[in-house]
């Protein structure tokens, strides 16, 4: 036989193998299939951070719900505020249900959609957010006659940024477009773990499209003996818990400013989404979905947020999806707008 035939025959081996291997795991129930393997999350931050510490939390108490109980293994996956992850596990990650990630940059990607984005998030299977991202533009640093959001129209300040596609950059880009903020945003940092440590360190001042729940969690002293200056929370109305700080909507001053705000404020309330790559079979989308919800509804995970002095809010994964149809729908003409904003140099 000749080197060629060879070469044809070892391939076609292969093809064959792969396809029954396919066919076989397909075949098997989903707890047959998660008993016999780990589960990947891959993490689109840095280690120690706010969002890894949630997904963390969420893990401990995952693989007790989910059929087949398998191992667990985090992948923290940083780069351009978790589109790297989002690339990977749209693009690269097993179609199968054997990965899963935790990642913010296809809720971000209607305002960013930048060249970078390669994916769509529409097809990812989404499963559901454990918590309603709520976050703040505040201040650590810089002068201390900064107290409010006018203050920082006259007087510089500089904010962290994790690059094209985070909410930080992003955030942060709308706030001086549309409202006039006076900053410059030192953009680069892998995670909101080294975002907290730039602002502690005073290399920066602060952060726009900053997590009021990784504050609490990694500084809570900065909020209870009032060390950041907040200037603005970004939602729709006050939050119960700053009831002083003014929201984004009520400084800003025409419908135009309100309505790009207001996308990107829907993107929040998607929260610290989950999802699985296109592709991975129903069942076991079904049982990664119903695995999430008793997981935020379990008492030993609900003790332990609680204890954290955070607040549990499930979106499962129809809502999710709900919510990224919605964010799709946006009118182009806005879209435009925004992504012109988001994205300028």
């Amino acid at each position: 036989m000749s080197a060629l035939k060879k070469k044809v025959v070892v391939g076609a081996l292969l093809a064959l193998s792969a396809s029954a291997l396919s066919v076989s795991a397909n075949a098997q129930s989903v707890e047959e299939f998660y008993k016999s393997r780990s589960l990947t999350v891959i993490v689109g931050y840095s280690p120690g951070g706010g969002y890894d510490t949630h997904v963390r939390g969420v893990l401990r108490y995952y693989n007790r719900h989910l059929p087949g109980k398998p191992n667990i293994i985090v992948q923290n996956m940083t780069g351009a505020g978790s589109l790297v992850a989002t690339n990977h596990l749209y693009n690269l990650a097993l179609k199968d249900g054997s990965v899963i990630g935790m990642v913010r940059a296809p809720v971000l990607e209607p305002l960013t959609g930048t060249s970078s984005s390669n994916f769509d998030a529409t097809k990812f299977n989404w499963i559901g957010s454990g918590m309603t991202e709520f976050t703040v533009c505040a201040l650590l640093g810089g002068s201390p006659a900064i107290k409010t959001f006018a203050d920082a129209t006259k007087t510089q300040v500089t904010l962290a940024g994790s690059g094209p596609g985070s909410d930080d950059d992003m955030i942060s880009k709308m706030l001086i477009k549309l409202l006039g903020l006076k900053a410059k945003v030192v953009s680069g940092y892998p995670g909101g773990a080294e975002m907290q440590l730039a602002v502690e360190r005073g290399e920066v001042d602060g952060r726009c499209g900053w997590s009021f729940t990784s504050i609490k969690l990694a500084h809570p002293e900065w909020v209870t003996e009032r060390k950041l200056r907040f200037l603005a929370s970004l939602s729709m109305e006050r939050w119960p818990e700053l009831p002083e700080v003014p929201s984004i909507m009520e400084i800003a001053q025409t419908d135009e400013q309100k309505n790009i705000l207001k996308v990107a404020i829907l993107s929040a309330d998607l929260g610290r989404p989950f999802m699985a790559p296109p592709g991975v079979p129903a069942d076991r989308v079904a049982a990664l979905r119903d695995a999430f919800v008793k997981t935020i509804q379990d008492p030993d995970y609900i003790a332990e947020v609680t204890a954290r002095k955070e607040t549990p809010t499930l979106v499962d994964g129809k809502r999710a999806e709900a919510i990224i149809k919605e964010l799709f729908s946006t009118p182009p003409e806005l879209l435009k707008q925004a992504k012109a904003i988001v994205n300028e140099k």
